[in-house]
């Protein structure tokens, strides 16, 4: 009962049609979809036959999910209630409409190891979402995007292994927005995206995190699936805007967007900026990392937000303001789960501010943390 198709842990509303409890927001998806939303009603709300009580008694959630989703891939991402609409919706839809995982051998679209299609693209300099071509590759290990459908030469060919994908619906402005982030010379880039159709976008992250997942077990052999399924694509643990100011502490305040990925504080001058202007890379307390509420005494704060946070790093501290209390901290709980988490073998300190990379073991260590933080 407790275990809906987002893992919602109230859910309100029952499928008649299928014998499964959802959650409100769920609902709605199941009630627009014909094949299976005939009859979705509110537990406390709607009138129950007894034959539908019977129905649902007979059936439910554990049971359906046996049979609905008998064989997904392991790669295959499972949204939960705090997902944007288009992946809900796909999983419903991929699940219950297309039955894409009742039997075993079914080889689905993002299974190929290949993938050519047209996706809209923002333009880094002016803005402007273009259709370009871009082209998946599980044997070159490769994402190539063409300006145009017939060019001979990709304008970027980028590293699977270094990608991570996340569905920004709010920041593009796009309900099938997602947003590509990758390392390219070293620096962090951002490519965004959309697809009109809420399957084709889906289906094309699925298709990273299936040719992502055979990668990582060609490089980590002895490893398991729960082990490697963290590697894969992420969403970002938070994103906002904060005021900073710049490494002497004695700079104006300016305003930026920020977002925490894993380890890495990253900060734009605006949300869809290509290239951060700077990093900060955040390791655990025992190697001389912090975050604490306030600023350093004689701080002087011209900025209009006035709840400070301190970060200290072994290399230098980093001063930021919030707009209001609730904001500061939820920006510290993050930072000090972060903090908290003890640092794999792989993980050391490469910090890039304002384009200064600060190499800490080396080369080599830079891009195997950023390739598998």
């Amino acid at each position: 009962f407790l275990f809906p198709d987002c893992l919602h842990i109230y859910p309100s509303w029952g499928s008649c049609s299928l014998g499964v409890f959802i959650c409100v927001q769920c609902s709605g998806i199941h009630r627009n979809i014909p094949a299976i939303g005939m009859k979705v009603k509110s537990l406390s709300l709607s009138r129950w036959e007894d034959q539908e009580v019977k129905f649902m008694a007979e059936n439910g959630n554990e049971l359906m999910k046996q049979k609905y989703e008998a064989f997904v891939p392991v790669y295959y991402y499972k949204p939960t209630h705090k997902d944007c609409q288009v992946l809900r919706e796909q999983w419903i839809r991929a699940k219950y409409e297309r039955k894409e995982f009742t039997g075993e051998g079914k080889k689905q679209t993002y299974e190929e190891g290949t993938r050519d299609g047209m996706l809209m693209k923002r333009g880094r300099d002016n803005g402007q979402f273009l259709n370009r071509r871009f082209v998946l590759s599980e044997r070159e290990g490769t994402m190539k995007y063409f300006t145009k459908y017939d060019a001979k030469e990709p304008k970027a060919v980028i590293k699977v292994d270094s990608i991570n994908a996340a569905f920004q619906p709010e920041k593009i402005g796009n309900p099938n927005g997602l947003q590509i982030t990758y390392l390219k010379d070293y620096n962090t880039r951002n490519i965004f995206l959309y697809h009109d159709n809420g399957k084709e976008i889906v289906d094309w992250f699925n298709s990273i995190r299936a040719i992502q997942l055979h990668y990582l077990k060609v490089a980590f052999p002895g490893a398991n699936d729960a082990e490697l399924m963290p590697k894969l694509t992420r969403n970002f643990l938070k994103e906002g805007y904060m005021e900073k100011t710049g490494p002497r502490h004695t700079e104006g305040f300016k305003k930026r967007w920020f977002t925490l990925d894993h380890r890495r504080l990253m900060y734009y001058k605006d949300p869809l900026d290509a290239f951060a202007k700077g990093e900060a890379f955040l390791g655990h307390q025992d190697h001389g990392y912090r975050a604490s509420p306030g600023l350093p005494a004689g701080t002087h704060c011209n900025g209009a937000w006035q709840h400070g946070i301190t970060i200290v790093t072994p290399e230098r501290s980093f001063l930021f303001t919030c707009e209001t209390e609730v904001e500061q901290q939820d920006w510290l709980k993050h930072f000090n789960d972060v903090i908290s988490i003890q640092m794999s073998p792989q993980e050391r300190t490469p910090v890039r501010d304002d384009h200064v990379l600060l190499f800490i073991k080396g080369l080599e260590t830079y891009i195997a943390v950023i390739v598998w933080l």
